[in-house]
């Protein structure tokens, strides 16, 4: 059988690996690219996937980077089933209907911008997909039982396994039968870690031929439970004693209800003042909830139950109805915990929060989820002092809080017991869905402790597989990263400030109020030189 690596190598976005089997074309997952404008211009490059001719899609979670393409599939010729958990089916219903709609107000709004700047349309002319291809694709869900083992093609089987990441979430455990021989594949997806508050711990599955497992923080450990809700805890209290707000960028599945769920404790044990709602600010997060309380025999939540997680009007908990109230959060006074997808900021409704609220003193910024390179929350993170949002720079003020203890996904002592499980000789391991650093340092902790050496495949690489041994087909470097020629770049804005300098000779013959119009401009050009300058 043949792998290609579509997505999530090298990198945590865009999860796809297309299985070629000698009775089937089949992938596992199909999520969108997040980043910055190259990574995620990779979403458009659908001939990479060829959907036509895939004959089914194994979906392990929900979460857009593992389910956020699948709509484009379809647009291009995808007719087959996908199957994943009912739960699943459930939430990617809802966050590809989001998905599509936020797919159509970009391109509308990017189709607008050009037009105003006499642009030409960009090369990508058209919405990566739209409604339609959206209610299309949960026409194909096929939900199937933890558990419960499915042929979706002959001499493939498949079992869907608890993966302890998110309501829904799969561990994949494959056997493919071909020329006589049997190749057991396990795809861990997102693996949850242990003693998560919402979920229970994931499975573990026969020791397979090749374990294909993510490995977002392999380089790292997250803290406790108590000290995770004591940080959320000082966040709050910082925010309260100042009057102003609490913003949480939060992924509307899962990671909102933990907070949810942390909150509730918080305000059990009289850490969260009294007069300090939480607004829930993302319809989908408000769908989402609704999901998880149909759901709630799938969860480990023993302290409440799913009325507690009901909002009231003037409740503790109040989830925003349309755009007029989430706009009143921004001129509301008065210390309040605000909730708002996307979780890395590059998206949806907590990017107008964060431009009316980072740039105040007393504000606090809580991220309490992963942040891709290139996103606005991993610049944040990393401690930008300014950040670009709807064409300004705003400052930072506000003070910025990582809570790492709120991951969906295992940390790296826990990564390291799951795969230790199973490790055995002669298997095999690929890591995926990590950057580079994370994969290179967990890479070598499993050659000391199992001596077993990971396969990290790049972005297009194919592997063919017979039994426990593989062929690997590197990519070309100009098609998974063409090279920046930064020496033209340089030689052209050159060029322009030579040219800059020539007219400036003549800068007399323009009337004075119109040279200061060109001086505030250039003045503008000039500061974004200097953010562009402090990054290099």
């Amino acid at each position: 059988m043949k792998i290609t690596f579509l997505g999530a190598a090298q990198t945590v976005t865009g999860s796809c690996y297309v299985i070629e089997t000698p009775s089937a074309r089949f992938a596992v997952d199909c999520g969108m690219f997040q980043g910055n404008s190259a990574i995620e211009t990779r979403n458009f490059e659908t001939d990479n996937y060829r959907p036509e001719s895939l004959d089914f899609i194994l979906l392990t979670h929900a979460h857009i980077d593992h389910s956020g393409l699948l709509p484009r599939m379809v647009k291009k010729g995808f007719k087959g089933s996908i199957y994943c958990t009912a739960p699943t089916a459930e939430l990617a219903d809802i966050m590809l209907e989001d998905s599509a709609h936020i797919q159509e107000m970009e391109h509308d709004w990017k189709s607008r911008h050009n037009k105003r700047r006499g642009e030409p349309e960009e090369q990508n002319a058209e919405a990566l997909y739209g409604a339609e291809d959206a209610e299309e694709t949960t026409k194909l869900l096929r939900p199937v039982d933890f558990g419960k083992e499915i042929t979706p093609a002959p001499g493939v089987k498949v079992v869907f396994r608890y993966a302890g990441h998110i309501l829904g979430a799969a561990i994949l455990d494959i056997t493919v039968d071909e020329d006589g021989k049997s190749t057991h594949l396990v795809f861990s997806g997102d693996l949850g870690r242990p003693g998560a508050l919402l979920l229970p711990d994931a499975e573990t599955p026969s020791t397979p031929d090749w374990l294909f497992v993510e490995s977002t923080y392999g380089d790292r450990d997250h803290k406790g439970e108590a000290d995770t809700l004591k940080e959320l805890a000082e966040a709050i209290a910082y925010s309260y004693s100042h009057r102003e707000k609490v913003i949480i960028p939060a992924f509307a599945v899962e990671r909102t209800q933990e907070i949810l769920y942390s909150l509730l404790i918080l305000k059990k044990q009289g850490g969260i003042p009294e007069n300090m709602p939480v607004y829930v600010d993302s319809p989908l997060a408000s769908k989402a909830t609704q999901v998880f309380m149909k759901y709630m025999d799938h969860l480990s939540t023993p302290e409440f139950t799913a009325e507690d997680f009901a909002a009231t009007p003037d409740g503790f908990i109040r989830f925003t109805q349309d755009v007029k109230e989430s706009q009143e959060l921004n001129t509301m006074k008065g210390p309040a915990i605000i909730l708002s997808a996307s979780g890395m900021c590059n998206a949806g409704r907590v990017r107008h929060h964060l431009r009316h609220n980072l740039w105040k003193p007393g504000v606090s910024v809580v991220f309490v989820g992963y942040q891709a390179m290139g996103t606005p929350g991993r610049k944040l993170v990393d401690g930008a002092k300014t950040l670009r949002l709807f064409g300004e720079e705003v400052a930072v003020a506000a003070k910025i809080f990582t809570i790492n203890g709120f991951s969906a996904h295992a940390g790296q002592s826990q990564l390291l017991e799951w795969i230790g499980s199973m490790a055995r000789p002669g298997m095999n391991i690929a890591l995926v869905h990590g950057e580079p650093r994370a994969q290179e340092i967990l890479a070598g902790l499993i050659k000391e402790r199992f001596g077993i050496t990971p396969f990290i495949p790049e972005y297009l690489e194919e592997a063919t597989i017979e039994g426990t041994a593989a062929e690997v087909r590197a990519p070309s470097p100009t098609r998974t990263r063409p090279r920046v020629d930064w020496n033209f770049l340089a030689g052209e804005l050159e060029q322009r400030a030579a040219q800059v300098r020539a007219r400036l000779a003549r800068i007399d013959d323009i009337p004075w109020e119109e040279q200061t119009e060109l001086r505030d401009r250039l003045v503008e050009i000039e500061r974004d030189l200097v953010l562009f300058l402090s990054r290099l």
